[in-house]
């Protein structure tokens, strides 16, 4: 009875203290029968669980961290107690994360394709909130250079109406040198255009003169 006893003592607790040292392989595998018995089904459960929850929990790790494959969820059976708010929360943060990333591909795809009304809704917080606010911001500002830009070659180009300026507030970099390279075209054509019927009324009045000298001159000689 003793040798059994500590043959089944020692089998619980050579597999605990793999669990504590994060060894889930191993396995109660004594022969025993009667509480022994649950217990030995208990702890073998137990590591069984462990050992799931891990690797599901590595995997979803992995697919969202490192292979970029969002949408994962973590899938543990019978999971109780803390092991299921564990698998809660990992789940949760798997979920939140999908969200974000995708609602930022869309409007950023959006945004590619030139449609530029889409902005970013999902609720976030810390630095995906400054990457929210971010793009939203570029998203706001290239409707604005657009619907700008529209305007003035409307008005230059369409309707006439010269000395037309876009103007975007707050814009930096790329999008302030392409703004003022169309303020300066749309100044030019207007400058051109204003000179026109200048140059045209000094033609005119030349050869205006040169119709008068002529004509006096036929007179003169005629007499």
């Amino acid at each position: 009875m003793a040798s059994n006893l500590t043959d089944q003592v020692r089998s619980i607790s050579e597999v605990t203290k793999a669990v504590a040292l994060g060894v889930l392989q191993k396995q109660v595998d004594v022969d025993v029968q009667g509480e022994m018995l649950d217990l030995k089904l208990t702890v073998n459960s137990m590591v069984n669980q462990l050992r799931t929850l891990a690797s599901e929990v590595i995997r979803v790790s992995l697919e969202v961290g490192m292979e970029g494959i969002l949408g994962g969820q973590a899938f543990v059976p019978d999971v109780q107690g803390m092991w299921k708010v564990l698998t809660d929360n990992v789940n949760l943060m798997a979920m939140n994360l999908t969200n974000q990333v995708r609602s930022i591909a869309e409007v950023t795809k959006a945004v590619a394709g030139g449609d530029l009304t889409k902005k970013i809704e999902v609720d976030v917080k810390g630095e995906i909130l400054e990457l929210k606010e971010t793009v939203n911001g570029m998203t706001e500002s290239l409707s604005v250079f657009a619907d700008e830009v529209t305007r003035v070659a409307r008005e230059v180009g369409t309707e006439g109406l010269l000395g037309g300026q876009a103007r975007v507030m707050n814009v930096g970099g790329t999008w302030k040198d392409l703004t003022d390279n169309v303020n300066v075209m749309a100044n030019n054509v207007g400058g051109y255009l204003y000179k026109v019927p200048l140059f045209i009324s000094q033609d005119l009045i030349q050869l205006t003169l040169q119709v008068r000298t002529i004509a006096v001159a036929t007179v003169r000689l005629r007499y």
